[in-house]
């Protein structure tokens, strides 16, 4: 025990327990006395109530605090008068024995077998009745004592009195600490509605709010004072949609549904700005209210329209695109064209490899990419590379893609363009450059649709239709020993031959015009019309450089001209001869396809003085790569005059 603590006043005399009639009187009186106090009231009066009923000068109830080795006492009277609460440890203390959970009974004696408890000593307390209060379950959770400063019998019947007393005080203990936790829980829940990131509102069914938490004041723009009274249908913007939604969600509600949900545009009142819910409404038992959950999604409403907007802009972007790169605007009404398209079109559907046939700057890549646009593989992506425009010994490379350390210089792990075509097409132009050890592994990739990157033993599946094209004539290639047979005849399932301009000459003049509006536009010139002479000069040339060598001479042309009259020099078709000698040399249209481009080549390259690469050099006039020229001048045997010696 405590040292003994300060006494309060002493309550008014009570009429003597000896005075009762009889046993019965006593309980009665006792019970009556503590019936409808309930908390401190209710222990109070029963420790006083106790103390006289069994003539004690001191009665106390405790509890045991978080510490299990500490008591403290809800209520505390002694010699006639109610003492300070105290807190105690319980070792060494008649307490102990109580605390777990049996009867303390010490007639006499008690400081003698207590020595250690000097509160005991300072009461002057002689003989102990101490009795645990437990709970349902059976947990101790505190205890009822009497103490007197005189030794007291071991009476039946004071044991039974203090029985049911320590029973009552365990119920109140029991109701107390359940309160308690009750509470604690109602603010937990409490702060968590008010806190929680997800507005809650209950409202009746007419929608007029009854109370909100925090969020969805905030997200309906409410003040605290506005709650009471708004009507949440006033919220609701005023398009004919969202009036609709709500009208089917309280028709739900009052249908008995248990559970109603929507995506709703409001108003915040605040301000007006839109704000987009989830509203989820339970309607409560009484048929009165609803409960509301309102789950702000504006950010995610925003970023969805965002990434439409997005997504058209980059539609039209990518359609401004095709355009700008003659992304299916193939221009040209003449039959052979018609004829390829023909066979494009039948054979665009079907994954079947296809091999596109013509000469330098026909526009089989044009052609290429619209035979992928018609195929079921628009989605997906087209993965072009130029065989001739890489070194042999990086084509394996760039086709299968390698590991970091496969060779020197490969300081990083590289995608080949087989794997990022997956799903879609692959355009191998000029596939006749492609060297015979790589036309091995090509011809595995055809067939089996698998390959391993440079440097790694683990096979990689595709999905890769192919399209290949190049200017040789690949049955002479084979013939010499250049080209495999099988790969050959793997790629050549359905062939198309790309006409030359040559052979499409009712194209030249709505090619020419194009090119013309084309470049106009792009350098900001007004040009009005092409001189006639011009377009029958256009349409008397050869065209050794096909397409591509019309519109760069175009391009110049447009930056040249001065007026609002499109008017080419003669002397800009650097493959016509002198006018004085046209007539001594063969017309280009009889000569061979391979024959009219070495002639071109050499051409451009005399005219460039034979400068390969830079912005005079002769690839930039061809719209070559310098390193394709340069494979081309050794397939020709074309050189520099003094190195040919």
């Amino acid at each position: 025990m405590a040292r003994r603590a300060r006494s309060e006043p002493p309550p008014p005399e009570d009429e003597p327990a000896s005075n009762a009639s009889s046993e019965t009187d006593l309980l009665r009186r006792i019970l009556e006395g503590t019936a409808r106090a309930t908390g401190e009231e209710f222990f109070r009066a029963l420790v006083r109530n106790l103390a006289l009923a069994l003539h004690a000068s001191h009665a106390f109830v405790a509890e045991i605090t978080p510490h299990p080795s500490r008591v403290r006492t809800l209520a505390f009277f002694g010699l006639g008068r109610f003492l300070e609460n105290v807190e105690y440890e319980v070792a060494d203390t008649p307490c102990e024995e109580v605390l777990r959970g049996k009867l303390c009974l010490h007639p006499r004696g008690v400081q003698r077998r207590f020595p250690s408890d000097r509160a005991l000593v300072e009461l002057g307390v002689e003989s102990y009745l101490g009795f645990p209060l437990v709970d349902a379950a059976g947990q101790v959770l505190g205890h009822l004592a009497v103490m007197d400063t005189r030794p007291r019998g071991e009476e039946t019947r004071q044991l039974s009195i203090f029985e049911i007393f320590a029973a009552r005080a365990a119920a109140e203990l029991e109701r107390l600490r359940m309160q308690e936790r009750l509470l604690a829980s109602e603010k937990r829940f409490r702060d968590l509605f008010e806190e929680a990131p997800i507005g809650y509102v209950y409202e009746d069914t007419q929608t007029r709010f009854v109370s909100c938490n925090r969020a969805a004041l905030e997200i309906l723009g409410l003040r605290a004072e506005d709650v009471p009274g708004t009507v949440g249908l006033s919220l609701v913007a005023p398009t004919e949609e969202a009036q609709q939604r709500v009208h089917d969600s309280l028709a739900a509600e009052q249908r008995g549904i248990e559970k109603a949900s929507i995506e709703l545009e409001l108003r915040r009142k605040a301000d007006g700005k839109p704000v987009w819910i989830q509203r989820f409404s339970r309607p409560e038992p009484d048929g009165k209210h609803t409960r509301t959950m309102l789950v702000d999604i504006t950010s995610r409403v925003v970023a969805e329209r965002e990434r439409n907007r997005l997504r058209h802009q980059n539609s039209y972007l990518r359609e401004e695109l095709r355009s700008e790169r003659d992304f299916e605007d193939i221009i040209g009404s003449s039959p052979p064209l018609q004829d390829s398209l023909s066979k494009l079109r039948r054979v665009a559907p079907t994954d079947s490899t296809v091999l596109l046939l013509g000469e330098t700057g026909t526009g089989k890549e044009l052609l290429a990419r619209a035979l992928h646009q018609l195929s079921r593989r628009k989605d997906g992506p087209l993965v072009k590379l130029n065989c001739a425009a890489l070194p042999a010994g990086l084509i394996e490379s760039e086709l299968f893609g390698h590991e970091k350390g496969a060779f020197t210089g490969a300081t990083e792990r590289r995608v080949g363009r087989f794997a990022l075509a997956d799903g879609g097409t692959i355009f191998l132009d000029e596939i006749g450059d492609v060297p015979l050890d790589v036309q091995v592994r090509l011809l595995r990739v055809l067939q089996e649709q698998e390959f391993e990157p440079v440097g790694s033993s683990k096979t990689m599946k595709v999905d890769v239709r192919v399209v290949a094209a190049t200017h040789r004539d690949l049955t002479r290639e084979v013939a010499a020993g250049r080209f495999r047979s099988d790969l050959y005849y793997r790629l050549a399932v359905f062939p198309i031959a790309v006409p030359p301009l040559r052979e499409r000459r009712g194209d030249v003049a709505p090619l020419t015009r194009y090119f013309a509006s084309r470049y106009a536009a792009k350098l900001g010139k007004s040009i009005e019309r092409i001189a006639p002479s011009t377009l029958e000069l256009l349409e008397r040339y050869a065209w050794p450089g096909n397409i591509r060598e019309l519109m760069n001479l175009i391009e110049r042309a447009v930056i040249l001209c001065a007026g609002a009259e499109l008017e080419i020099d003669p002397a800009h078709l650097r493959a016509l001869p002198p006018a004085t000698a046209s007539t001594d040399i063969p017309p280009a249209v009889a000569l061979t396809a391979e024959e009219n481009e070495r002639r071109h080549l050499a051409a451009a390259l005399a005219a460039a003085a034979w400068v390969i690469e830079g912005p005079r050099g002769a690839a930039r006039a061809l719209g070559l790569h310098p390193n394709t020229l340069r494979s081309r001048m050794k397939r020709f045997g074309l050189a520099r005059p003094h190195e040919s010696s």
